[in-house]
Parts: structure tokens; C-alpha cells; sequence
């Protein structure tokens, strides 16, 4: 959807925005409290950006485990798992979730990405009977994450949400989906779009923190938790993400499955993205270079994709892709031209 339907809730709280549409809340005013709320109570997340895709028919199963890189054969209704659409050179080229229905099979997807998949899938229909159809118009989910998550839930909704990730329940006309974002367990709760802003008021008034981009790619820096369309692209393999949740070794054939399961076996990854801590907190832009000294030449081995103040470093800290023999915990870089270094912490 173009806005989201809590955008006049955003402004009247005089929530920080994107300029641009759909204008997604960057803060609520108060980053470090959301960021405390994240790791000791529950924040809340504008998700009604996020798109999906509906598919059924009888060679439905049958077509997406043919394609994807998940184990579709494996899901039974009310379970899900994470999700790769991959090129025939083994790339990502979408990243989402897929769940399993009583009616087929929903495809939670990232913002803009709905039509783009659609079409790609298509793209292998031939005398397949099933329907793909774009459901993105209805679809306007929220997210919920931290430690007393469920606990807030349970008092919205007198229900428990389901333990197993990407697990998901469905009473009225509400969905509770357990999911990972920004690297943590959360729920992403769909309800129909004119019950979302209600909603939000009573998640809100129930202890809920309101969050934004801010705080998320905060969580995201700490967690190692890349994300698609901005650490991962389709010049990426899976494992240099580390996506290994995202795709099946043992399920057989699917595209790009010969490529993956090679570097599997053999390795010979050229670069793998890990997480580093910044001596400073400037902020640093996507595509700035890492250097290190190495056998007395100052040599390019990484690329910086996203920057953010750590609470947990106090400092800044960053999500790069660094060259293999070069991603051992304690590793120093210079960022840019310097004089600014950065060392990995995760790897």
C-alpha cells in the first residue's frame, strides 16, 4: 500500500518519518528508550509496507518445492518456514516467508517485492493447475518483539501465539505468525486494515513501546541479522549471508540447488558478512571500502553495507562483507581512507 493506515496515528505522536512514501517511521522521539523497551519489555513495528502473494491448486506443493530452496513438501497447515528464490547461478534473488494454509500456500514478502515475484514465478508455470494471486491490497501486518511479546499478547488476544518459528494461528480474522526480526523472536500480527490503527492503540496501551528504522537496524547491527535490499542483493550467494535457514541441502533438485549445495561441500567463499564495532560513531555510508595492511600493502577487503549506534558497543558498529582469512573475531580494519578503524566482533 502506498501509506500506511497508521500514518495519522504517527503524526499525531510526532513520530520521526521517511520523507518519502510510505513515509516509515525512523523514531518515536525517544531511541534509546525504544531500543530498552527491545531488550527488556516489547516494541512495536509499523510492518504494513511488507507485501504478499496467495497460492493454490492442486500442483501448488508440487511447483514452489520444484522452484524455491525451502523444504515446501515438509510443511504441513498452520507451519512456515523461511524462503529463497534463487537465479540458476545460485544468487538471492527474493528473500520471504513462506506459510502453509488449509486453502494453499502465503507468501509474506518485502515491501515492493509482491509483483516482481509474482512475475518470476510465472515465469516457471507451465501446465501447472494452481492460481497465483497478488493479496498485498488487505495485507497490512504489524510486528511485536521482545521479551514480553507474549505476555502482551496474551492479553490482547487471550491466546498464546505458537511456539515453533514461522508457526501461525488464526482466530477471527486475525493471524499471530512467530517470526525473526532484526535478528530476535517477534509475532507479526495481520489483521484487516481498518482494524490495524485500533489495534496499535491497544498493543500500545497494553506496554507496547512504538519503534522505528532506527532502533530496528540497531537490532540488526547487534543480532548480525542482514536484510534483503540492503546487505543482500542479487549478487549475493546464501551462505555469504548467511541465509543456511533459508535453504534445503537434502530435498533434491530446486534452481541454483547444484551451486549451493557445491560451496556446501567444497566451500571457497570469497566473502561472508560479519559485524564490526567502529572506534567512533560517525556514521558511515553503504559501500564504503575496508582496508588492512596485508604482507606490507594496504589491500581493499571489505565493503560496509549498513550503519548503526550500538547500544552494546557504545560506539558505532557496522554490517560489512569481508574476504575470506580476514573474519577472525579481532580483526582490524581501516575504514575509508581512515583514519577510522572497525573490528569484527561476529563472524
Amino acid at each position: 500500500m502506498d501509506a500506511s493506515p497508521l500514518l495519522p496515528l504517527h503524526q499525531a505522536a510526532h513520530a520521526r518519518l521517511q520523507q518519502a512514501l510510505p513515509h516509515a517511521v525512523l523514531t518515536y522521539g525517544d531511541v534509546p528508550a525504544e531500543y530498552r523497551a527491545a531488550k527488556t519489555g516489547a516494541v512495536l513495528f509499523d510492518d504494513t509496507d511488507r507485501t504478499r502473494l496467495r497460492i493454490a491448486g492442486p500442483d501448488a506443493e508440487s511447483f514452489l518445492h520444484r522452484i524455491l530452496s525451502s523444504h515446501v513438501k515438509s510443511l504441513t497447515p498452520g507451519r512456515g518456514q523461511r524462503a529463497l528464490l534463487l537465479s540458476a547461478k545460485g544468487k538471492v534473488l527474493f528473500d520471504f516467508e513462506l506459510y502453509r494454509t488449509e486453502a494453499g500456500y502465503t507468501l509474506s514478502i518485502p515491501a515492493g517485492r509482491a509483483a516482481a515475484l509474482a512475475a518470476a514465478l510465472d515465469m516457471y508455470l507451465f501446465s501447472e493447475k494452481l492460481t497465483l494471486t497478488q493479496a498485498s491490497a488487505d495485507y497490512a501486518p504489524l510486528i511485536l518483539t521482545g521479551p514480553r511479546t507474549d505476555e502482551i499478547l496474551e492479553l490482547a488476544f487471550h491466546i498464546t501465539p505458537p511456539a515453533e518459528l514461522y508457526a501461525h494461528v488464526q482466530f477471527d480474522d486475525t493471524i499471530l505468525a512467530r517470526t525473526l526480526h532484526a535478528g530476535q523472536p517477534a509475532v507479526r500480527i495481520v489483521a484487516a486494515p481498518e482494524r490495524v490503527p485500533e489495534l496499535w492503540r491497544h498493543l500500545r496501551d497494553l506496554g507496547a513501546q512504538p519503534a522505528g528504522l532506527i532502533v530496528r537496524d540497531i537490532l540488526r547491527v547487534e543480532h548480525l541479522a542482514p536484510l534483503f535490499g540492503v546487505d543482500i542483493d542479487d549478487s549475493i550467494y546464501p551462505q555469504e549471508a548467511r541465509l543456511e535457514d533459508a535453504f534445503s541441502l537434502d530435498k533434491g533438485c530446486y534452481i541454483g540447488q547444484e551451486v549451493v549445495a557445491k560451496i556446501d561441500t567444497y566451500g571457497g567463499l570469497n566473502k561472508r558478512i560479519c559485524a564490526l564495532r567502529l572506534d567512533n560513531d560517525d556514521p558511515v555510508p553503504p559501500g564504503t571500502r575496508l582496508y588492512r595492511l596485508d604482507e606490507g600493502e594496504w589491500r581493499d577487503l571489505g565493503v560496509i553495507t549498513t550503519w548503526a549506534y550500538s547500544f552494546e558497543y557504545d560506539t558505532g558498529a557496522v554490517l560489512a562483507y569481508l574476504k575470506r582469512r580476514h573474519q577472525d573475531i579481532g580483526t582490524v580494519f581501516r575504514v575509508g581512507d581512515g583514519p577510522g578503524t572497525a573490528t569484527v566482533t561476529r563472524s
